[in-house]
């Protein structure tokens, strides 16, 4: 395989990490690295370079990325998606189409975020998901972020199906929780994929099994 960078279906439950470490024992590259990473309990499209292309990860990373989620309203959790425990419920108000498509639109263009504590984010040197196993809470800074458009796929009950392509270093759960917070509730996401990053679509990618043995296929 001359092909360097691949397109990984990353499953949910897997870390991007662990995604890193198959696609480098099936491949027995030394030098492997991935495009920006994608929490747990979300899946989809996740780009995996191999030795000399791993210097071109910073420009992948920092393209434009496009999710689709599902944000539960009612309740939220601690990491602001389904790995974390139940902190806070709130009645949800009656809501329409009409009404979520306005809320939506007031997030696009430039738009200040305050990272979860349940993230990768380094403050002090450590990590805040660190922290926020132990309890503890630290002041983070705002970072501003760019949603270049966001659109409502469906409604059903008190799940908002919605569609985003943003900049890098969106948090997507933290736009889930201020959407709820907008249409006067809480809310977690109990689903997210990553459909696209730069140039590269989740239709392209395969899953880590059918790399496997396409890999093994080639190089026996």
């Amino acid at each position: 395989m001359n092909v360097l960078i691949y397109s990984i279906y990353k499953p949910t439950g897997w870390t991007s990490f662990d995604v890193v470490k198959k696609i480098r024992s099936i491949t027995n590259e030394k030098k492997v690295g991935h495009g920006g990473t994608l929490d747990p309990f979300a899946e989809g499209l996740l780009i995996i370079a191999t030795g000399k292309d791993t210097k071109q990860l910073a420009n992948i990373s920092g393209a434009s990325k496009s999710y689709r989620a599902v944000l539960k309203l009612g309740k939220t959790t601690d990491t602001l998606d389904t790995e974390g425990q139940i902190i806070d419920t709130k009645p949800v108000p009656e809501l329409n189409e009409k009404i979520i498509i306005n809320v939506l639109n007031k997030f696009v263009g430039e738009y200040e975020q305050i990272p979860p504590m349940f993230s990768a984010k380094r403050v002090n040197g450590v990590r805040l998901y660190k922290l926020a196993r132990e309890n503890i809470t630290v002041e983070r800074k705002p970072i501003i972020v760019n949603i270049n458009n966001i659109s409502l796929n469906s409604l059903n009950g008190d799940s908002v199906d919605f569609s985003v392509t943003c900049s890098k270093g969106t948090y997507i759960r933290v736009l889930g929780q201020d959407i709820a917070n907008k249409l006067g509730t809480v809310g977690y996401l109990i689903r997210l994929i990553r459909e696209k990053v730069g140039k590269f679509q989740i239709n392209d990618s395969s899953t880590i099994e059918k790399f496997e043995s396409v890999w093994m296929s080639t190089v026996h």
